[in-house]
Order: structure tokens, then C-alpha cells, then sequence
């Protein structure tokens, strides 16, 4: 087991990654500090991890609430279901929310966290690669918005994170590519390139999930993660970084509907029309490019959009996003692999080329 620890000061907490997790109840029990825990999970992932759960927490006085799965359920209705749940099983501030699924579960429950008489305390334990990389570190909750994604929210911190990594055995394959997206994000937005470089060399071994590599993979992006967030917790700057690729794939994600492209999958396209910006800019060659859409495509995910969109309408979309500034989108792009910036001054002509070509 590989043992991480996010700097936050009184809101530090530890992630977990390993196997065979989800046999060990004292990695979760101390770090519930009332007598009442509500799991939240979803129809997926209930039959298959459920009961592991409750049996680590069985001393407690537990509920569950069992969430239609899919990011078209990622909402202000759906999470009232949990609300209602917890008042009709009279939980007070001291009870506890365990998340278990993946980033959509997660998002749900910790926003309900930090919703719930102002505040109360939650775990997560992500089941998909994308939540175990990213989602579910770093405190960020919320829903959708059919106008915008995740657009109401919250900040607010687990106490802390159980990375099983068993659980991606019951993870299908694109599912698991998915996942894959924001690894590779990671990958272009360090320094020194040896986390890409890591991706390149091993890509074939982690698409086949050999463990070891899976393992160093998820504690790697969740360092490269946790190094940003403990600088930058509400992302006032450099976390923003973190958003590689996102304007792009949250524009995607709106304008075909949620759920027609999974979340990584859009956020792949996203990383590939931001680097083509890049180029067109000027700091990335076409070399450079060419790179990460092989690696995009190793990781069997898509480079192109799935679908047809209006170019208008993609950017109407773009202008619906936490990363918008007094009407201006602000853009991450890459200096080279390995350096990401915030962008405010770019070429609208260019974007817009950029836009035209993948929505065409």
C-alpha cells in the first residue's frame, strides 16, 4: 500500500492506494467521528462493492442510498434524493457520507457534504480509474447544470481517500480509457516529462492493467494532483492548470448531451484541440502534437468529436464555464510538453479555426 497525505492544514487528509482495500476497516473507521454513516453508490457499482462496504462500517448505525447511474443523473433532483434520505433517517452534523462509485458519485456526495446542515464530514472511495486519479482528490463537489457543467458546487474536503484499485477488475474498458484522459493530462502539465515519458514507455502494459504499473500510475497522478491543490486550494491560480483540456470538453459534453461521450472521452478531445491551439500558436510543433495524439489513441480514446455539433453553439457552450472572466474565456495551453500556462490573450481567429475543424 502507498500511503499520500494532502497538505491543507486542519484540512489535511491521506490517500490510500493499494489492493485488497476494501478489507481493511480501520483505514475507514477512524476517520468517522460520529455514530450515524450514510453510503451513497449507484446502481452499477451497489451489487458489485456494496456489501464489502457496510461490512467494513457494520459497527455504526448505516443507511445507503442507491443513485440511478450516468452523468444525464449528475443533478440538483438526484442529490435531493440523498438530502431525503438523510432527514427521513434523522442524521445529524456528526454523521458521515461515504461516496462509492465513481466521479459522479463522488462529485454528488460531497457536495451533499457540504450542503447538509452546513457541513458534515465524508470519505471517498472512488471505484473508477478517472475518480481514483483525479476526481475524488482535491475537494471539488458539485452538479450539472443543463446549461453548464458542474456549475454548482462546492469546495469541501474528504477526510480522506480509499484507492482499492481491485475494483477497476469490474471496470469495463471504456470505462477504464476514459480514466486514462486525465492521466495523460498529468503527464503534459509536469515538468522534466518523466510522468509522460513513464505513459509512453508503459502504455501498452497499463491499456493490459497490469497492477504494479496501475498502482504507481494512481499514485503518481494523485502526487501531481495534491503537489497543486496544497498551493491552490479554490483555485485561484495555478490549479487552474489542472483544467487542461476541460474548457474543450465540458463545451463537448453540453452541446451532445451528457452522457453521450463519457467524461474522459470528451476531456481527450479537449487535450487534443488544446494542444492543436497551442501549435497554431506557436509553442507546440506538429511533432509535438502528433505525440500526445498517439498516446491519446494508444489509450484507445477518441481524437475527434463523435457526433455532429454547431460551431456556434460549441462556443456559446465555452462561454458557460467556472474558468470564464468578465466575458473572456480563459484557456490552459502548453508551452511545450511538460509547461501548461493560463491563456487569456490568445488568437480568437485561431481558436476559432480550431473549433471549426473539430466540429465540422
Amino acid at each position: 500500500m502507498k500511503i499520500l497525505n494532502l497538505d491543507l492544514g486542519n484540512k489535511s487528509y491521506p490517500i490510500y492506494i493499494g489492493q485488497n482495500l476494501l478489507l481493511k476497516g480501520e483505514l475507514l473507521t477512524k476517520y468517522i467521528s460520529g455514530k450515524q454513516v450514510m453510503i451513497v453508490t449507484n446502481t452499477t457499482v451497489a451489487p458489485l462493492y456494496l456489501k464489502k462496504v457496510q461490512n467494513l462500517v457494520s459497527s455504526f448505525e448505516l443507511a445507503q442510498v442507491i443513485l440511478p447511474d450516468g452523468e444525464k443523473y449528475k443533478t440538483l433532483g438526484t442529490i435531493n434524493c440523498i438530502f431525503s434520505a438523510l432527514l427521513e433517517n434523522r442524521f445529524d452534523r456528526s454523521c458521515t457520507l461515504i461516496a462509492l462509485g465513481g466521479g459522479v458519485v463522488g462529485d454528488m456526495t460531497g457536495f451533499v457534504a457540504a450542503s447538509y446542515q452546513r457541513g458534515v464530514n465524508f470519505i471517498q472511495i472512488p471505484t473508477t480509474l478517472l475518480s481514483q486519479v483525479d476526481s475524488s482528490v482535491g475537494g471539488k463537489t458539485g452538479v450539472n447544470h443543463r446549461l453548464g457543467k458542474n456549475m454548482i458546487g462546492a469546495f469541501h474536503q474528504p477526510k480522506c481517500v480509499l484507492i482499492d484499485i481491485d475494483t477497476l477488475d469490474t471496470l469495463d474498458n471504456q470505462q477504464y480509457s476514459s480514466g486514462m484522459a486525465e492521466v495523460i493530462k498529468y503527464g503534459l502539465l509536469i515538468e522534466y516529462l518523466n510522468f509522460f515519458n513513464f505513459l509512453q514507455e508503459n502504455i501498452k502494459d497499463l491499456m493490459d492493467r497490469k497492477k504494479s504499473l496501475i498502482i504507481e500510475m494512481i499514485y503518481q497522478s494523485c502526487q501531481h494532483k495534491i503537489n497543486i491543490v496544497a498551493q491552490d486550494e479554490l483555485e485561484t491560480g495555478k490549479r487552474t492548470l489542472l483544467n487542461l483540456g476541460h474548457t474543450f470538453g465540458h463545451a463537448i459534453e453540453n452541446t451532445l448531451g451528457y452522457g453521450t461521450f463519457l467524461h474522459g472521452e470528451a476531456i481527450s478531445v479537449g487535450i487534443l484541440m488544446a494542444t492543436k491551439l497551442s501549435q497554431f500558436e506557436g509553442y507546440l510543433s506538429s511533432k509535438q502534437v502528433a505525440k500526445i495524439q498517439d498516446l491519446l489513441e494508444k489509450a484507445n480514446l477518441p481524437i475527434s468529436i463523435v457526433g455532429k455539433i454547431d460551431a456556434s453553439a460549441f462556443m456559446k457552450a465555452m462561454l458557460v464555464d467556472k474558468k470564464v472572466i468578465n466575458g473572456n474565456i480563459r484557456l490552459i495551453l502548453l508551452k511545450r510538453l511538460g509547461q501548461a500556462f493560463i491563456c487569456d490573450n490568445y488568437n480568437n481567429h485561431l481558436l476559432d479555426q480550431v473549433v471549426d475543424e473539430f466540429c465540422q
